[in-house]
């Protein structure tokens, strides 16, 4: 005896009931907008309403990656270094081989960088803080000296009321000269609070090195990983455009960066050249303040004359003016002629958007933030021109004749 089960023939009109899901690229894509719309206006949310807490957020984050981030900035500053050396020793050494030319110009490189550091240790840092005690202790007599000058001043002019002036300097003077008082006392902590992690500061600085020398040694390596990123989730189509895009923004913030440093170098040297030509007291550290804060554009050199001629004002009066003559010519030098040779055209922002990129950038990373925001926001004003291009382009509009 057989069984036979009663079997109920399939329509086909009828969907699967066992097929659970049909992908849909339309719908996906869909889904993908509306999470990136989602998401980026939480963020927007989440940074008006609590602005320092984001910042704060930002911070720590930045204190984390530290090392890696300052590894890869020194990769890439260092990695037009190494090319030029490269090209150099092909030139006139002759080496074919360009692995052993690379090695060999990083090794260069590095003892080039690592020797300017030692000589700034050994060399400028005793001479700054020798500076510093100097000033510090020479503040009563400096004090004397621009009372009795105010007071020669209404002897030579008597004619002249100069007791509004002199009431105004005998007011600024005790606040000026406790804020210096304050400043130099506050370094002593400071010191003290930096010789207390200076393992870690030690540790993240080799760290930071290790990870540029990976970096550069294993440059093609990381050049292919990026490719398979863009091959693996940009469209074919717009995977050459990606990696110009890319190299772009990569050389002009090494430009930038390894210009601006070379320029600050040269200005920082005259400076302490002239000063001590002219006999202006402090050439040593004033030098030092100038040369670093000519790494902001603009306004980097106005910030740095300010110190020296306080500095220089206390101590006496006619060599800050003298010194303010000298850092007006030393700037115009820099703005005409140096800093056009070194960087070639100019970063590509309005002054207003600088002014912008070193606020913010100082208010998220510090001294470093305002250092890097003017690069950082240069390569985002050329991908904003970009994509101001592309919809243009579109609309079949030319931006030149708006």
């Amino acid at each position: 005896m057989s069984l036979h089960r009663n079997t109920i023939p399939e329509d086909p009109s009828r969907p699967d009931k066992r097929q659970k899901f049909l992908p849909n690229n339309r719908y996906f894509t869909i889904c993908i907008y509306a999470v990136t719309v989602i998401l980026l206006g939480s963020l927007i949310v989440r940074v008006v309403m609590t602005p320092f807490a984001v910042t704060n957020g930002i911070r720590r984050v930045l204190n984390v990656l530290m090392p890696f981030l300052m590894g890869i900035l020194i990769a890439m500053i260092m990695n037009p270094i190494i090319n030029r050396l490269c090209q150099l020793m092909e030139k006139y050494l002759k080496i074919k081989k360009k692995k052993v030319c690379r090695i060999l110009a990083s090794i260069l490189a590095y003892m080039l960088v690592l020797g300017l550091i030692l000589i700034c240790i050994i060399f400028i840092v005793p001479q700054v803080f020798t500076s510093i005690t100097e000033l510090v202790n020479s503040l009563p007599k400096m004090y004397r000296l621009t009372t009795n000058f105010f007071n020669n001043l209404q002897q030579h002019f008597p004619n002249t009321d100069m007791s509004e002036i002199q009431k105004a300097v005998n007011d600024m003077l005790p606040n000026l000269i406790s804020t210096i008082r304050k400043f130099a006392s506050d370094i002593v902590p400071a010191i003290y609070s930096a010789s207390v992690s200076i393992v870690q500061w030690i540790l993240n600085a080799i760290v930071a090195l290790i990870v540029s020398i990976y970096i550069l040694g294993d440059k093609k390596s990381l050049k292919k990983l990026i490719k398979i990123i863009l091959y693996s989730f940009v469209p074919e189509d717009y995977i050459s455009g990606s990696i110009e895009i890319l190299r772009e923004c990569n050389n002009i913030f090494t430009n930038f960066m390894v210009s601006k440093a070379l320029d600050s170098l040269i200005i920082g040297c005259l400076c302490f050249i002239f000063m001590t030509i002219f006999n202006l007291d402090y050439a040593v550290l004033i030098s030092m303040v100038v040369g670093i804060t000519n790494m902001i554009p603009y306004f980097g050199p106005f910030i740095g004359a300010i110190p020296g001629f306080l500095i220089l004002l206390i101590v006496n009066p006619w060599k800050s003016l003298g010194f303010l003559v000298m850092i007006l010519i030393l700037q115009q030098f820099d703005g005409l002629y140096l800093g056009p040779k070194l960087m070639g055209s100019s970063v590509g922002m309005k002054p207003l958007w600088i002014i912008v990129s070193i606020t913010l950038g100082g208010k998220i990373a510090g001294v470093l933030g305002m250092f890097l925001s003017v690069p950082i926001g240069a390569i985002l004003v050329y991908l904003f021109n970009l994509l101001i291009d592309r919809v243009l382009s579109r609309k079949n509009i030319d931006r030149d004749q708006i």
